[in-house]
C-alpha cells in the first residue's frame, strides 16, 4: 500500500468538513483542515441549500489541501442522502435545492400514497418510507407545476452536485441514489415504473455507478486556483453512511452499526436486498453499500434532539454540549421518554418545549430542567435503538451480539453507555471519523490502492481504537423498556 494522501468532502446537514487522509503501513491518518457551517436557508415558506456559498467554501478546502499536500491521489464529496438539484441544458443550477425538513413533503407523500400502492412501491424499492424521500419531493414538485422538472437535462444527487461542479462529470453512484426510493436495490437500476408514475424521463437520472468508481479530473480552471492538478475525482461512496459504514472496524457477522450524528441509522450489513412484508411493516430500508453490500437499516431522529435544545437555550447565553452532557447524568434516570421519530421532532421551532409537551400529551412527568430535557432525550434514544436491534434480530434471524457506534455520536459517553445498557450487549464507540475515513478509503479502492472491503475495514480497525461500553443495570433498562413501547405505542395510535 503506498504512502499516498486523499482529501475528502464530508457535508453534513449542520456543517462541512475538508479532511486529508494518508495512507501509510496499513492506516490512515485523518486530519481536518477546513470546517465550516451548514443549514437550510428560508425563502418565504421553503427551505434550500445555499449551493454558491457550500462550492465557495470546497474550493476553500481545496486550496488548503493544496497548500498542505500539493499531490493529492484523489478527491470525493459525500452528503447527506434523498436531496437533490436539476441541471439545464446549459449546465446551470435551476434553482436552490430544496432542504428534505422543507413542510410541503408530508403532503407529497400522503398524496403519492393515495394513488400508487404502498405495499407495491415497497416490493419495487424496499426503502422506508419517510416523508422526505427524493420520490416524494419529486411529486411535491409535479403537485404545483414546477417549470424547473420540466427545463431539467438531469437530476443530481447532493454529492453529485459538489462532484459536476469540481469535475464537469454527470455521475451518481448507487449508494445515494438507493436514498432515492426510486431504485430497485436488486437490479441496481432505475425502477420504469416509478419514473412512469411521477411522469419523469428516464434521462433525467443518471445510470447508477458502482461506488468506487473514477468519474473524471479536478477540471483546470479549479486545479489553477488551488495549486492542485487535475487530479482524480472519484464516488467513492456519495451517501455519507455508506462512507461510514464501509469504515466499520468489525470481523464477522454478530454485529449491528449505529451511525450516529444529526440522524441515526440502525442496521446490519447484507449480501442482498431483505424485502419482505414483515420489512415493510417494520418500516426498514434497503440502501447499497461499496461493493454492492446492502444496508439494511431503519432511520432514527439522533443527536439532532440535543442539537436543537442547545440551539433554543443558547439564545439565552452560551451553552457547551459538556455542561448539558454533565446536567442530563446528573439528573433523574427513566423520569420521561418520548419518541424520537414523532413528526412533532421533525422541524420544532422549540424543541425543549416540544419534548416537554409531548411527555405532558402522553401523561407523564414533565422534564423541567435543562439535563432532565437532555436525559429524557437520551435515554428515548438509547431505548429506541434497543427496539430497532429487537426487530433486526427477529427479520435478519441473525443475532446482534456486538453492536458498533461510529460518526460523531460515537463520542458521546453518555449515549454509548445508555446504549449499552439499554440493548444489553457490548458496545464498540468509533471511529468518530467513520465517514471521512470511509470517503478517503473508498477513493483508495477506486483507485486499486486496496483491494476490498475487507481491506478497508482492516485498515479502520488499524487506525482507531474503539472505546468499549459494557452493559450495565441491565434489569432496570428492561423495565424503563416496557415503558417506552408502551409511550411509542401510543404515539403512532394519536393518543
Amino acid at each position: 500500500m503506498r504512502n499516498e494522501t486523499y482529501l475528502a468532502f464530508d457535508l453534513g446537514a449542520e456543517s462541512g468538513r475538508a479532511v486529508l487522509g494518508t495512507l501509510a503501513d496499513g492506516r490512515v491518518e485523518i486530519r481536518e483542515i477546513h470546517r465550516f457551517p451548514n443549514g437550510p436557508v428560508s425563502a418565504g415558506d421553503s427551505l434550500h441549500w445555499d449551493v454558491p456559498r457550500l462550492f465557495e467554501e470546497l474550493r476553500r478546502g481545496l486550496k488548503l489541501a493544496g497548500e498542505a499536500a500539493p499531490n493529492l491521489a484523489g478527491v470525493a464529496v459525500d452528503t447527506w442522502g434523498v436531496d437533490f438539484g436539476l441541471v439545464d441544458e446549459r449546465g446551470t443550477l435551476a434553482g436552490l435545492p430544496r432542504s428534505y425538513r422543507d413542510p410541503r413533503n408530508v403532503a407529497a407523500m400522503e398524496d403519492f400514497l393515495s394513488g400508487f400502492g404502498r405495499s407495491r412501491l415497497y416490493a419495487l424499492t424496499g426503502i422506508q418510507f419517510l416523508p422526505f424521500n427524493s420520490l416524494f419531493q419529486l411529486h411535491a414538485l409535479r403537485l404545483v407545476r414546477d417549470p424547473a422538472l420540466d427545463a431539467a437535462r438531469r437530476l443530481l444527487f447532493m454529492p453529485d452536485l459538489f462532484t459536476f461542479l469540481l469535475s464537469g462529470s454527470m455521475a451518481t453512484d448507487a449508494s445515494i441514489a438507493s436514498t432515492s426510493q426510486l431504485l430497485d436495490p436488486r437490479r441496481m437500476a432505475w425502477s420504469e415504473e416509478l419514473l412512469a408514475a411521477l411522469g419523469l424521463r428516464p434521462e433525467l437520472l443518471n445510470r447508477p455507478l458502482r461506488p468506487g468508481t473514477v468519474v473524471g479530473r479536478l477540471l483546470p480552471e479549479i486545479s489553477a486556483g488551488t495549486g492542485l492538478g487535475e487530479i482524480p475525482v472519484v464516488a467513492a461512496a456519495g451517501h455519507d453512511t455508506a462512507s461510514a459504514v464501509a469504515a466499520v472496524p468489525a470481523e464477522g457477522e454478530d454485529w449491528a452499526y449505529i451511525s450516529s450524528g444529526t440522524w441515526s441509522l440502525v442496521g446490519l450489513e447484507l449480501p442482498s436486498p431483505l424485502i419482505t412484508p414483515e420489512a415493510e411493516r417494520l418500516n426498514f430500508t434497503n440502501e447499497v453499500g461499496l461493493e454492492g453490500r446492502i444496508r439494511f437499516l431503519k432511520n432514527v431522529t439522533g443527536l439532532w434532539l440535543v442539537a436543537q435544545c442547545r440551539r433554543a437555550w443558547s439564545a439565552d447565553g452560551p451553552t457547551s454540549y459538556e455542561g448539558l452532557m454533565a446536567a442530563a447524568a446528573a439528573a433523574p434516570p427513566f423520569v420521561a421518554f418520548i419518541d424520537p421519530d414523532d413528526r412533532a421532532f421533525l422541524h420544532p421551532a422549540d424543541m425543549p418545549s416540544s419534548i416537554r409537551d409531548f411527555c405532558r400529551r402522553s401523561g407523564q412527568p414533565v422534564p423541567e430542567t435543562r439535563g432532565a430535557v437532555v436525559r429524557c432525550a437520551l435515554e428515548s434514544l438509547a431505548l429506541k435503538y434497543r427496539l430497532v436491534l429487537d426487530e433486526l434480530n427477529r427479520l435478519a434471524l441473525r443475532p446482534v451480539g456486538r453492536v458498533h457506534i461510529i460518526g460523531g455520536g460515537s463520542r458521546n459517553e453518555l449515549l454509548c453507555r445508555f446504549t449499552a445498557d439499554a440493548s444489553a450487549v457490548p458496545v464498540f464507540a468509533g471511529p468518530a471519523e467513520a465517514t471521512a475515513m470511509g470517503n478517503i478509503l473508498g477513493q483508495a479502492l477506486a483507485l486499486g490502492r486496496v483491494r476490498s472491503l475487507e481491506d478497508i475495514r482492516a485498515v479502520a480497525a488499524a487506525s482507531a481504537a474503539p472505546a468499549v461500553y459494557l452493559p450495565e443495570n441491565t434489569a432496570a433498562w428492561d423495565e424503563a423498556y416496557g415503558r417506552f413501547r408502551s409511550v411509542v405505542e401510543d404515539s403512532r395510535r394519536g393518543r
